[in-house]
């Protein structure tokens, strides 16, 4: 190349270079858009409505929460993945659409570990183990004595095939060999409610549902599946503690970008997040409704992603779990 060219080449790239970086370093310059899988009202709807204000004073733009709820968390979670990489578009999701759902799904269309950026761990919650007073259990050693004692005649809830409070439990049938039932129901609060009425004995919920039920002596707790007492249930003893070390389940949301998503973005993001998380404010309102702030580096929730795919992988091919 003629050297007159060659540096009129290199100008060229330099300014287009330079001018990629002024659209970047002037981000935000419009609202960003905080996309939610799940309705009004859920457990990450009510985190991104802790952290949307927060966000936008941090970033210079108002955040909006907008809900997508649908197939479980799917729908939501992937219009995020589809959406444009160019930072106007968030979104907070948990580990079925960003994790399980690889294993559990033949078909899922977009695939979170290609078509996602992870930008952080938000919080993340214990399920508790929750049983019928009148059972006549104590804790964790008396359920397993009963459930033995009676094979495939005790029902136990989730909130559908493949979720979190499904797959908890076949991993503790398949670590102490019980046979229980599994009955699919909508939601936490018609699980709680089932036990209430006698048609189930038990189910791994969320606190949030359940804690009120068992203040009120209504339900009784007998583990958490985190793997040390947690800060949200300092009350509440462990599986791990009660003779299964290393048990744990965690219902934790996280937040993600498009892939492709500039990385200065994408960092810019995950700094002010785990800032956020972790002030006094918003960490005292995520613990009032049972979730332990975490806030982490992009790369922690890369990993937490791969992890959870692999561990459930195994338990849903041992139970032979199949979605619906």
């Amino acid at each position: 190349m003629h050297p007159v060219k060659r540096t009129l080449a290199a100008a060229l790239l330099l300014a287009a270079l330079a001018g990629g970086a002024a659209a970047q370093g002037q981000w935000p310059a419009k609202p960003v858009r905080m996309i939610v899988p799940f309705p009004p009202g859920s457990s990450p709807d009510l985190v991104a409505r802790m952290l949307s204000e927060p966000l936008g004073a941090a970033l210079g733009q108002p955040v909006v929460v907008e809900n997508r709820p649908g197939a479980g968390g799917m729908v939501g979670t992937g219009a995020v993945a589809k959406a444009p990489p160019d930072g106007y578009t968030i979104g907070l999701s948990i580990p079925g659409p960003l994790a399980v759902n690889t294993v559990l799904l033949q078909k899922m269309e977009y695939d979170p570990f290609r078509d996602l950026a992870p930008v952080t761990i938000v919080a993340a919650s214990p399920n508790v183990l929750v049983v019928d007073p009148k059972l006549g259990v104590s804790d964790l050693k008396g359920f397993l004595a009963l459930a033995r004692s009676r094979p495939g005649t005790l029902n136990y809830g989730s909130v559908g095939n493949g979720s979190a409070s499904h797959l908890t439990m076949e991993l503790l049938k398949q670590l102490t060999g019980i046979d229980l039932v599994h009955v699919p129901y909508p939601g936490s609060p018609q699980v709680n409610t089932a036990i209430l009425n006698g048609q189930i004995a038990a189910g791994f919920v969320v606190p949030a549902t359940a804690m009120p039920l068992v203040q009120a002596g209504r339900l009784k707790a007998l583990g958490a599946t985190t793997t040390t007492r947690s800060v949200v249930l300092p009350a509440v003893p462990t599986i791990a503690e009660q003779g299964f070390p290393g048990f744990h389940s965690t219902a934790w949301i996280a937040a993600v970008a498009p892939a492709q998503t500039p990385a200065p973005i994408v960092r810019r993001l995950s700094e002010a997040l785990v800032r956020i998380v972790r002030s006094d404010e918003v960490r005292g309102r995520l613990i009032a409704i049972y979730f332990q702030p975490v806030g982490t580096a992009p790369e922690a929730l890369r990993l937490l992603m791969r992890e959870e795919a692999d561990r459930w992988g195994k338990v849903i091919k041992a139970a032979g779990v199949t979605p619906g």
